[in-house]
């Protein structure tokens, strides 16, 4: 941990805060990315169209829309709400990301680490294998966030069983212990219903084909919340990479961070996971792009990871609408795509560096 900061600035990356150009160069990704979005599909709307029906909206401007009818509502009803909730999940699972590798020092942790996917997937599965599917809109997502949330209370108590001395490493394995449990509970499932099997898949991929303002605003103050409170810790995570004892020494409760922190990240990737069913990557991508290209310490990949999040998921989401169009690519292959070959880049250079 001593040796990164000399090869950061042996390449001109600077370790600490997010400077205005960084910023402002995150915001115009995400902006870029958010127009796009909008516009692109079987029925093209221009960047300018699109600013001027969302300042016809608003009071007092007295604005007039471009946009004939069908067209409002291909891009207020179908399109918004999809962009929408690929910017919230996309944003969640990248600053979660970040935060699992700065808590636990090993910068191959995602989101799902804790077995949140195996979680969800696990209550998705049981939700539609056993007649759910004609109210899937309702409980398919409050049986996902269950699922995930019952994974991740569970690794915690198998993982603080081995004691505070090894808390970390054993909160790993029992996260992949968890993990595998439910993944074989899931499975037998699956062969005792194979009826299901079409529409389990079609979720586990992940995508929001059938996205929709409930599920924005089934998942959005779940995100919101978590969101803040990893930001707000943001220098706390520069302090946990130092070690435990390093933060304890400057007067941080180390456990109960660190608990607030897991607690904050799961629950918004749960939220997150609910509605877009299982994205991978997007956890390992973003976070280590950051720290790349801009600084390694978190109090800039935590806030850059939310926005380039984001714009990274939405521009996925338009990829996976438009390669094989008129069909769609679950958003997880896409994702995968990138994602694999990325991570044994990371994997390979966190090997060299130890």
């Amino acid at each position: 941990m001593i040796a990164e900061p000399a090869q950061v600035q042996g390449t001109g990356v600077r370790a600490r805060g997010i400077s205005p150009r960084c910023g402002l160069c995150a915001l115009a990704f995400l902006l870029g990315a958010l127009v796009l979005g909008l516009g692109i599909g079987p029925v093209s709307l221009g960047a300018g169209p699109i600013v001027e029906s969302a300042l016809s909206h608003l009071p007092f401007l007295h604005v007039h829309s471009p946009l004939n009818q069908a067209q409002e509502a291909i891009l207020w009803q179908l399109r918004a709400p999809r962009v929408v909730l690929g910017a919230l999940v996309g944003g969640m699972l990248a600053i979660a990301g970040s935060a699992y590798q700065g808590v636990f020092r090993n910068p191959l942790a995602d989101p799902y680490l804790l077995g949140v996917a195996a979680g969800a997937g696990l209550g998705a599965t049981l939700a539609i294998a056993f007649g759910f599917t004609g109210a899937t809109r309702q409980v398919l997502p409050l049986a996902a966030f269950a699922g995930g949330t019952v994974a991740v209370i569970a690794a915690y108590v198998l993982g603080r069983s081995a004691g505070a001395a090894r808390a970390t490493g054993a909160l790993v394995l029992a996260g992949v212990t968890v993990a595998a449990f439910m993944t074989a509970i899931q499975t037998f499932v699956q062969q005792e219903r194979t009826d299901t099997l079409r529409d389990v898949y079609a979720w586990l991929l992940g995508g929001f084909t059938t996205s929709g303002w409930g599920d924005v605003l089934v998942a959005a103050p779940y995100i919101v919340v978590s969101s803040l409170v990893l930001v707000m810790h943001r220098r706390v995570l520069d302090v946990l990479s130092l070690g435990d004892d390093e933060a304890a020494s400057l007067g941080i409760d180390v456990r109960r961070t660190r608990l607030i922190i897991v607690a904050a990240a799961t629950a918004g990737t749960a939220a997150a996971v609910s509605v877009s069913g299982l994205i991978g990557f997007v956890g390992i991508i973003v976070p280590h792009t950051i720290r790349l290209l801009v600084s390694t310490s978190y109090r800039a990949v935590v806030v850059l990871s939310l926005v380039v999040g984001a714009g990274f998921l939405v521009l996925a989401d338009v990829l996976a609408r438009t390669v094989l169009s008129p069909a769609e690519l679950p958003i997880g292959v896409v994702t995968a795509f990138f994602g694999a070959p990325f991570f044994a880049v990371v994997l390979r250079t966190s090997k060299s560096v130890r």
